[in-house]
């Protein structure tokens, strides 16, 4: 499920990419948009949401940070999407954080689902009203792999979508098929907006396929091959270096491996 190809398919056809960002990771995910080869456009005025997703050939919305308005401008996105069969990818950033939060995801979901859905533990669990535990934006849940796949495959099969269910591992899963992508560096924990840019990198993939686990199973191999180049060229300068390190990964890779295995 791979797909190497699909890294020179992006930096050749440069899709248009539309992401309803949070204020944190904004910038860098609009730069490693444009590292991989997409064009990044960061509108966020409800106003012209439905425009710009029927121009974009992808639309990733996070829900970071959030705000009654940001909502409203999400679920405009993601009925357009729905509606024009344009791939969505959602990122509900510490949906558990709040009975409030929760609800508007929910609200968000009923509005269009999404192609791909990357979470967490903690998330996954909120929106399969499992009994997940959150502290703030992170997952504080402790589980062992069964238990993590059995988590995704559960939400993938509720939601009818392609779960990403990031950590140390990776699990990719529709329900039915699954795949779990290892490396990567523990460094990751130590910069903010990693896993925004994730999301990001799975629109970017996930617009120049139609097929959504491959797009997001390429997406965490990639990420991961990046982070583990960015530990090796980084060194020990710190998560500053390492950030930087990232981007520039993400702008030069071409032979894209990775530990992935079918489960």
């Amino acid at each position: 499920m791979l797909r190497p190809d699909l890294v020179q398919a992006l930096r050749r056809r440069r899709p248009l990419l539309h992401c309803v960002s949070n204020q944190v990771s904004a910038n860098d995910c609009a730069n490693l948009a444009l590292a991989v080869g997409a064009s990044p456009m960061m509108a966020a005025a409800a106003e012209e949401m439905e425009e710009i997703t029927a121009l974009s050939d992808a639309t990733v919305l996070n829900t970071g940070t959030p705000e009654g308005a940001r909502f409203a401008a999400c679920r405009i996105c993601a009925a357009a999407s729905a509606r024009l069969g344009r791939p969505l990818v959602l990122d509900p950033v510490g949906v558990g954080a709040s009975t409030w939060r929760l609800a508007e995801v929910g609200r968000l979901l009923e509005a269009g689902r999404p192609t791909i859905l990357r979470v967490n533990l903690g998330e996954a669990r909120a929106l399969a009203h499992l009994a997940g535990r959150e502290q703030g934006v992170d997952s504080v849940d402790r589980a062992g792999p069964a238990e993590r796949l059995a988590a995704a495959r559960t939400l993938a099969r509720a939601l009818g979508t392609t779960v990403l269910l990031t950590g140390e591992e990776d699990l990719v899963t529709d329900g039915h098929r699954a795949w779990r992508v290892r490396g990567g560096s523990s460094q990751m924990t130590r910069v903010t907006g990693t896993g925004c840019m994730l999301s990001v990198l799975c629109g970017a993939f996930a617009a120049v396929t139609e097929d959504g686990l491959a797009a997001a199973v390429t997406a965490a191999a990639f990420w991961k091959r990046c982070a583990a180049l960015a530990e090796t060229r980084s060194g020990t300068l710190g998560p500053g270096s390492f950030r930087v390190a990232l981007l520039d990964a993400a702008g030069t890779l071409t032979d894209l491996t990775g530990d992935v295995e079918e489960l």
